[in-house]
């Protein structure tokens, strides 16, 4: 039986010469053998804790602002787990871990498998130019990361972002999802895609 597990972990956001702190959705996806881990935002040991002994298969990163990513180095350390990314979010994986590189590039339309689901990767540019949200048909979710959220379009004023595109994406690669299907999001609460298709200009 796949679960899904939110873990909420504490830190900062730093972009443009301006730092905030912020609180960060850990998505794990899986059952009591093996996970996929969304999103390793600021804490590893919270997130090792969390996995309890499960396989992680996987790190995937909706995108490359710092504090969805800071800490995926090392959990894919301790757990030998690969880290992906799309490669469009390399210039802001690489402000964060410039010695590093993700093991596996994300490409539109990839499936990931994990306990038996499958997850299908969207590419929907707009608040970075890597970002992705993970569709999980059989489950009735999709993880939008910082694309959409409860009220609306994740944020677009800084560098590597853009409004137009965002909302672009989110019309044609969000709103074509079933109404009823569930968002996890990046930050803050749960969303359905029906309630939030009124919110986008």
């Amino acid at each position: 039986m796949v679960r899904i597990e939110r873990l909420v972990t504490s830190g900062t956001f730093s972009l443009d010469g301006e730092t905030f702190d912020v609180d960060n959705n850990v998505w794990i996806v899986g059952n009591d053998a093996e996970v996929l881990v969304i999103d390793a935002a600021h804490d590893a040991d919270a997130i090792v804790e969390a996995l309890g002994g499960r396989r992680a298969v996987a790190i995937v990163c909706t995108h490359g602002h710092d504090d969805h990513i800071d800490a995926a180095p090392e959990l894919a350390l301790r757990t030998g787990a690969p880290i992906m990314l799309h490669p469009d979010d390399l210039p802001l994986w690489h402000m964060r871990h410039p010695d590093l590189e993700p093991n596996t590039h994300l490409t539109d339309g990839q499936a990931i498998g994990v306990a038996g689901a499958e997850l299908r990767v969207l590419h929907t540019p707009g608040h970075s130019p890597g970002a992705v949200c993970l569709h999980a048909p059989e489950l009735g979710v999709v993880f939008s990361g910082d694309t959409l959220f409860q009220g609306g379009p994740g944020a677009t004023g800084r560098s590597f972002s853009d409004r137009p595109t965002i909302l672009r994406s989110i019309r044609e690669r969000l709103l074509t999802l079933p109404p009823e299907t569930v968002v996890h999001t990046g930050h803050g609460p749960d969303t359905t895609i029906g309630a939030e298709a009124a919110s986008i200009e």
